[in-house]
Parts: C-alpha cells; structure tokens; sequence
C-alpha cells in the first residue's frame, strides 16, 4: 500500500509543493512547526534514512541545502534546522524548519491547520528564491 506521501507525490492528496525532480519532491508541511516548514521527499518509498541508497541520500541533501538556501533568504531566520525524525509516515523525509532557537523544532508546538493560502503564500516565497538562485527543480 503507497505511503501518505507517495500519495501526495501521485497527485491523490493534494500537497503545496515546492520542488520536483526525477528523484524526488518537496512540498510545505500542512501542520508546520513554523512558517516554511519544507518536507524533502524521495520518490522511491524508503522507510528508514538508514537504508536509502548514497546516491539518492546525497541528491536528497543536496536539495535539501538548496531549499534551506531558500528559506534562509524567504522568512530571515536565525538558522534553517535539518532533521529526520521518521516516526510520523514510513516514508523518509527531511524537515527544513526556518527557526530562531532549538524549541523552533518541538513537534509539540506544530500547527493543528494551516489556511492554504498561507501555504500557497509561503511556498511561492520559496519558489520565488529558488528562482532567483537559478535552481532548476524549483516547482513553478
């Protein structure tokens, strides 16, 4: 059975994405720790980063820096955070959180719901940096 995010990669769920490659996709959280909370999907239906392939591993990051290049210019953090959590869906993803201090990345304190347009407003911030730095997999 596909996974919640093969299901939004597949276009069955809608999802607010950001980037999309021939590798993989990556599209806002719908509860998000804070604005611009970016999930960097693969493709492939990987449970545990531990058993992705170094390649796409390497791919996955190498997007991953991109975007957080992104957020980084898009909201002004202090920092973009990095983490893999893995318990949510069994389906790897990286969280790229735009935050001000280590309790920006408490998934006690993620939204319940977000309005889609402030997704849609956040996203093409994004896409807009992407854009702007010449990435070739920004979403349009």
């Amino acid at each position: 059975m596909a996974t919640l995010f093969t299901r939004i990669i597949d276009g069955d769920i809608p999802g607010t994405f950001v980037w999309r490659d021939d590798q993989c996709v990556a599209f806002l959280s719908i509860n998000p720790l804070r604005q611009g909370h970016t999930l960097v999907v693969p493709r492939e239906e990987v449970d545990h980063w531990i058993d992705c392939p170094p390649e796409l591993a390497n791919h996955l990051f190498s997007v991953a820096r991109q975007i957080g290049m992104a957020l980084q210019r898009a909201f002004r953090p202090t920092r973009v955070g990095l983490m893999i959590a893995g318990l949510e869906v069994p389906h790897l993803h990286i969280h790229l959180v735009p935050m001000d201090g280590v309790h920006d990345l408490d998934f006690a304190n993620a939204a319940s719901s977000v309005e889609t347009e402030e997704l849609d407003s956040a996203a093409e911030k994004i896409r807009s940096e992407l854009r702007r730095m010449g990435v070739p997999g920004a979403d349009h």
